[in-house]
């Protein structure tokens, strides 16, 4: 009972408004029509409560905002309409009273602003009361959740109405600021102007983390997004750190996990620092010294200003409620979610299969509008498709994005992470002995611990391929990575079959296994060719014989060489090749084909 009576105690409250405040606002404007262009981006006819005043307001600005005529009490009365009031006063009479009693128009701008706050405050109201309305008459069988994103959305809606006054500027005030910065930049030299990643190649490329902008960041799953992300912004919160201890203030670093366990991440993070991969720890493997060390990273991190949202199902309206929240309680200088793809948009309909282009629509235009609203930098992740894996190349492009449309449309730059390592380590080696054995080891020595940032769009600068070490047992980036050995001398000598070849043979095997790995374009034989030489089975890289033969004579007889004694002794080569089992020549006159059998994988 007592709640229903608190119900209608708060139905029955006099309503926010301000009649003197609309009868000075439209004074002001009649008494000098200049004072309009100042207020008119802040007030809209729904600022008004009494239906008169909206009428008066709705006249000016047709007057002067649309036609550019003169508004005065005489002027409106003409479109309006000189009729009694009710009181006995017409509505000449109205209109000179409120032009006479403004004898300033000082107060315009102050007025403009009371009546757009109280007028926020009635819609505020009527939402509080239709979501009290909804609440009651909700049936038993739906979730409250539909209630609060309901709730939220008409919300965020009368957010955007707060800073009407700021839509538009003059050129002249914009070019000033736009100037200083210039100026800045130029005082300040050559440098980062946004918050370091962390990682000197991408500052390079990027300048920096900077302010208002969504950075996409893609991969595959297990290609390292997460780690990446966690890299940076563990670097980040430590840098705020630094500045904190400064004397600085700061905000901090806030990151949406919603795939992994707060826990899980903030392991990740010891690892790092410790040096302690975090399976030797969770499964108890881990030696005295190395849990000493992971405990002197926790003690380490312990103040660092990083802090950790795990709730899963999240929608985009309640990403931005919260991050809101961590802005205004504590400051927040940028933000990090794991993944997009994991947010919901703010309707149900929405997350029907049919509507998902749409929903991660509305999700990145959402964290776009964030990241200009906070006035932060935001690194979202993304997943890529599965055509990657459909490629010889899996290098990421643009067009891999899932639901890509709107992704690359409202990123401000678009980063890939990949590592070949990670595709090589998923096939089967070969046989152990093998040719094809030998050259697995080879090239997983090659690309063991390498990573490259791909960046695939950069709207304040160049796109780049950027080359990172990566230590897969600590999930870690590293500036570079680390040295190459030295391959052995033996290794780069082909081996040897039959009789001993010729140096020119040794040379031109040489060569046309050079062209196989690194896979030259070849013409593939058809089903015929292959029921007609059983060899064509067995091999998995041909090479033209015609662009074989050019090569062999630029870097194995010279490029001034005769045609006629190239040939000659392209023949004789191949002929030893050939009776020595490591090459095989066959095709038409046109388009000969060569091969070498024993590199079939």
């Amino acid at each position: 009972m007592t709640t229903m009576r608190a119900l209608k105690d708060v139905q029955f409250r006099d309503v926010p408004q301000s009649i003197e405040c609309e009868q000075g606002l439209l004074g002001c404007v009649l008494l000098n029509n200049d004072t309009y262009r100042a207020i008119s981006a802040i007030t809209k006819p729904e600022h008004f409560r009494e239906d008169l005043h909206r009428r008066i307001w709705t006249t000016i600005d047709t007057m002067v905002g649309g036609s550019g005529k003169v508004a005065n009490p005489i002027t409106v009365k003409t479109v309006l309409g000189d009729i009694d009031l009710g009181d006995g006063t017409t509505t000449m009479q109205y209109l000179a009273r409120l032009a006479s009693e403004a004898t300033s128009t000082v107060n315009a701008k102050d007025y403009a602003e009371i009546l757009r706050d109280l007028s926020l405050r009635r819609k505020l109201i009527s939402v509080a009361q239709d979501t009290i309305d909804v609440a009651y008459d909700l049936p038993l069988d739906s979730k409250v959740a539909t209630v609060l994103d309901g709730f939220e959305d008409s919300v965020m809606a009368l957010r955007s109405h707060v800073g009407d006054a700021s839509e538009f500027e003059g050129f002249d005030t914009v070019s000033e600021r736009a100037m200083q910065e210039a100026n800045d930049a130029y005082t300040r030299g050559p440098g980062l102007v946004g918050l370091s990643s962390g990682f000197q190649r991408i500052d390079d490329a990027l300048g920096g983390l900077m302010k208002t902008n969504l950075i996409i960041l893609g991969g595959r799953p297990g290609a390292g997004k997460t780690a990446l992300s966690t890299n940076i912004g563990l670097s980040v919160a430590r840098e705020l750190q630094r500045r904190k201890k400064d004397g600085e203030k700061v905000g901090r670093v806030g990151f949406f996990s919603l795939e992994m366990k707060k826990e899980q991440l903030v392991r990740r993070i010891f690892a790092d620092v410790s040096g302690v991969p975090d399976w030797k720890v969770r499964r108890g493997f881990a030696t005295e010294p190395e849990m000493t060390r992971w405990i002197d990273a926790q003690r380490e991190l312990r103040t660092i200003p990083f802090d950790i949202d795990d709730s899963s199902g999240l929608t985009i309206g309640q990403l931005r409620i919260r991050a809101r929240n961590l802005k205004k309680r504590r400051g927040l200088e940028l933000l990090i979610v794991d993944y997009l793809q994991l947010l919901a948009g703010s309707k149900d309909s929405g997350r029907r299969e049919t509507n998902r282009v749409q929903e991660i629509t509305e999700i990145t235009t959402g964290l776009k509008e964030l990241a200009k609203e906070l006035d932060i930098p935001i690194i979202a992740l993304s997943q890529l498709s599965r055509r990657v894996e459909e490629r010889d190349d899996k290098r990421p492009m643009l067009s891999d994005l899932r639901e890509s449309g709107s992704i690359e449309q409202d990123a401000d730059q678009v980063l890939f992470v990949y590592r070949d390592e990670y595709y090589l380590s998923k096939q089967k080696p070969p046989v152990e002995g093998t040719e094809a054995r030998a050259h697995y080891d080879r090239r997983m020595r090659a690309i063991k611990g390498i990573a490259e940032i791909i960046i695939g769009k950069n709207r304040h600068g160049p796109e780049a391929t950027i080359e990172l070490g990566f230590d897969g047992s600590l999930t870690k980036f590293l500036n570079s990575p680390d040295p190459r050995e030295p391959e052995p001398e033996n290794e780069a000598q082909p081996r040897q079959k039959g009789p001993k070849l010729s140096k020119d043979a040794v040379l031109l095997y040489g060569l046309l296994k050079s062209m196989s790995l690194t896979q030259y374009p070849v013409r593939i034989p058809s089903a015929d060719e292959m029921r007609e030489d059983r060899n064509l089975k067995k091999t998995a890289r041909l090479i033209s014989a015609i662009k074989a033969r050019e090569m062999f004579a630029q870097q194995v007889l010279g490029a001034d060489t005769d045609v006629k004694m190239v040939e000659k002794r392209f023949r004789e080569t191949m002929k030893d090749l050939r009776h020595a089992g490591v090459a095989m020549w066959s095709g038409t006159k046109d388009e000969p084909l060569v091969w070498l059998p024993e590199l079939a994988e």
